[in-house]
Formats: structure tokens, C-alpha cells, sequence
């Protein structure tokens, strides 16, 4: 469960940006087939948390309407419509920009905003949902074996090529974002970012200001994501050392993480309250059976309120684990240390309290600690 929206998610629908050699009045004229005549609405999207802004209104005539707005500079706008959820997104490039679609047979080839930029943003979507569709079809298949053996030959190189494809697909989006001409576009690569180490687009990100020195809003993200990072490389990775972690357990008597030295642990993060933690759970279960009398344990971590309801759910879940909490949901103490933005969470420590891994889920942690414990 998401805590909050990051910088990063937010990028992708919520900004405009700020330079454009064409500057003041732009008009949409557009015609969508097999409309119902109904009110269209032109409105300017932001790149922080504000709501669109409305900034102009057209009726639909027979599929066809014309909206009109005042930008000093280039930003990012969508079109939506009175009484369906289709939505178009497009560049403010030029005076004039024409507009075609049909709604009964919409995608996002068909949608077309006839101008220059327009044209980078329809190609750059088209191919990341076809990269994305490739990448979560071959996800979907790998989901359907059930407890994969570690000499499954077939299982193993299905993962390094979603492994391998993956990477290629992050480098895909870097590689634009650190390429493209266009400032619009920039952040709107970087939008896509999120899945990617924030200290994999420092580079990249850092040159924007230099390829787009006279843009207010590449100057604001840049100095969002160098406070992004700089948080980033003080929080917890692989090969560090975890931050101990100190609250009563389920007696509320004091236990600390560094306790459990000597041992591989998995360090927990859920609530009783937490869907998805309870649906994780028998999955840590599985492994914690199977480990346990191999130098294995588990620390579970609480984000509860209510002590009555997190003592309850480990025992109807058989958490048979160490258990700890301060009941203090968000802000438990062990949320900033870890930066913790959602749970389920966990970190894999060896017998020195070393990060060898992190956010592991359904088999992955019994296939980790195979690989580590023979």
C-alpha cells in the first residue's frame, strides 16, 4: 500500500514546462469521429500536485470543435471530454494544431496531434507501451510456475531475460531523456523514470539545465531530483549495512534488529491493516518453515495503531517470528531510517547485518536464500 505519490510518478501526467520559440495565443481545431455533440475542455497540466486547470471550453459540433488559450511558453495540455473518459494529451508547439481521432476505435497511434512535437510525444508513447506490454506479458508467464526448483533451466532464463530486457528498457528511457531536443519531452521521459535508481539519472539529469538553460521548469526538477537524490544515497541499499531498529515487542519489552546478529534475517515491514501485507504473508511463512533451523529467522516490523489488532493478525497468520512495533502507523521510527513510501517492505540482511537484498516477494525470497544457504 502507496503511503504517498513520488516526484516520480507524479511527473509522467502532472507538469508543463516553460520554453517554447513560439510564445502567446495557440488554437486546437480537431475532428472526432463519432462524437455526441457535448462540451470538450481544454485544460493545463502541472507538474506538481494542483489539479488541471481548465482554460478553455468548446462545444463538439457534428465531431468537430476549435479551443483556444493564451502560453507564453510550451507546456503540456490535454483535451477531455463532457461525457466520456477519453483524454488526449499534447505540446503547445505552435499557433495552430490539428487535431484527429476516432472514438470507436481509439489507441494512442490513432490519436493525432498534427505538429513536430506532437508527433516525438504520439512515438515516444507508442513504443514505451509496446516495450512495457512485452515486459509484463513475459512477467505474467513467469508467475504461473509455483515453487520453480533452482535447477529449473526453463525458469532461470526466462528471469534473466526479463532481467536483461528490463535494463535495456530503462537504458531506453535515459537515453532519450539525456538526447532528446525537445524540453517537454525531456520531462516527460523522466516521468517514466521511476523504477530506475535515482542515482542512475543524476548524469542525465543534471545536463538538462545545460541543454535547456532558459527553462524555469527543467530548473525546478533538477533541483527536486538533486534533493531526491541526495536523500536517496543516505538510505539503505545492498551492500550497506541495515540501520538498527529499537521498539517493544508484542510483551513490550525492547528488542533491538543488531539482537539477531549471526543469523540471515528478514526484516519485515507490514500492518494488520495492510491488505497486501496479509496476502504476503503465507509467502514469508513458506520460507520461514523451510529456513528456520538454518541460521534463518524473520523480524517483523509493525506500522499498527492498535497493539490488540497487530498481536491479532500474527496469530492468525502464524507468524511465529520476532515481532516488534511501536504503534505509531507512518510515523513508526523505522519509516525515515529505511525510507519506507509503502508496504509490504523488506530487507534481506546476512549474519554481519549487511543488505544482500531488498523488496523481495512471493517466491523470490525462498529462491534468495537457496541460492545462499546450501
Amino acid at each position: 500500500m502507496k503511503k504517498n505519490l513520488t516526484l516520480l510518478t507524479s511527473l509522467i501526467f502532472l507538469f508543463s514546462c516553460s520554453t517554447s520559440v513560439q510564445k502567446g495565443q495557440f488554437t486546437v481545431t480537431g475532428e472526432l469521429k463519432n462524437t455526441p455533440d457535448q462540451q470538450i475542455y481544454l485544460e493545463e497540466l502541472y507538474f506538481s500536485q494542483k489539479d488541471p486547470a481548465v482554460v478553455d471550453t468548446a462545444e463538439i459540433k457534428n465531431g468537430k470543435f476549435s479551443l483556444t488559450s493564451q502560453a507564453p511558453e510550451e507546456g503540456l495540455y490535454r483535451l477531455r471530454l463532457e461525457k466520456s473518459q477519453a483524454a488526449f494529451i499534447f505540446i503547445n508547439d505552435q499557433p495552430t494544431i490539428p487535431f484527429s481521432s476516432d472514438l470507436n476505435s481509439l489507441s494512442l497511434e490513432s490519436a493525432k496531434f498534427n505538429s513536430p512535437a506532437n508527433y516525438l510525444l504520439r512515438s515516444f508513447m507508442v513504443d514505451i507501451e509496446k516495450k512495457r506490454k512485452e515486459l509484463e506479458d513475459k512477467a505474467s508467464i513467469l508467475q504461473q510456475y509455483k515453487n520453480p526448483l533452482p535447477s529449473d533451466s526453463t525458469y532461470l532464463a526466462m528471469q534473466l531475460d526479463i532481467v536483461d530486457k528490463q535494463a535495456k528498457f530503462q537504458q531506453n528511457i535515459l537515453s532519450y531523456l539525456d538526447t532528446t531536443s525537445n524540453a517537454v519531452m525531456a520531462l516527460f521521459s523522466l516521468g517514466y523514470t521511476r523504477d530506475i535508481e535515482p542515482t542512475k539519472i543524476e548524469t542525465a539529469v543534471g545536463g538538462l539545465t545545460k541543454r535547456f538553460p532558459n527553462n524555469q521548469a527543467i530548473a525546478s526538477i533538477v533541483a527536486q531530483y538533486k534533493q531526491l537524490i541526495a536523500q536517496n544515497k543516505s538510505l539503505p541499499k545492498i551492500g550497506g549495512m541495515a540501520p538498527d531498529i529499537t521498539m517493544p515487542d508484542t510483551i513490550g519489552k525492547a528488542f533491538s534488529l543488531s539482537m539477531l546478529r549471526g543469523k540471515y534475517v528478514l526484516v519485515d515491514f507490514w500492518a494488520s491493516w495492510c491488505g497486501p501485507c496479509r496476502g504476503e504473508n503465507p509467502n514469508v511463512v513458506k520460507a520461514y518453515q523451510e529456513f528456520k533451523n538454518k541460521n534463518f529467522t524473520v523480524l517483523g516490523v509493525s506500522l499498527d495503531k492498535q497493539k490488540a489488532e497487530w498481536t491479532k493478525a500474527i496469530e492468525e497468520d502464524n507468524l511465529t517470528w520476532y515481532h516488534i512495533s511501536d504503534l505509531k502507523y507512518w510515523n513508526s521510527a523505522a519509516v525515515a531510517p529505511y525510507g519506507i513510501e509503502g508496504i509490504p517492505y523488506n530487507v534481506l540482511l546476512d549474519p554481519q547485518g549487511k543488505i544482500i537484498a531488498m523488496n523481495l516477494r512471493e517466491n523470490d525470497l525462498q529462491i534468495k536464500l537457496r541460492e545462499l544457504i546450501k
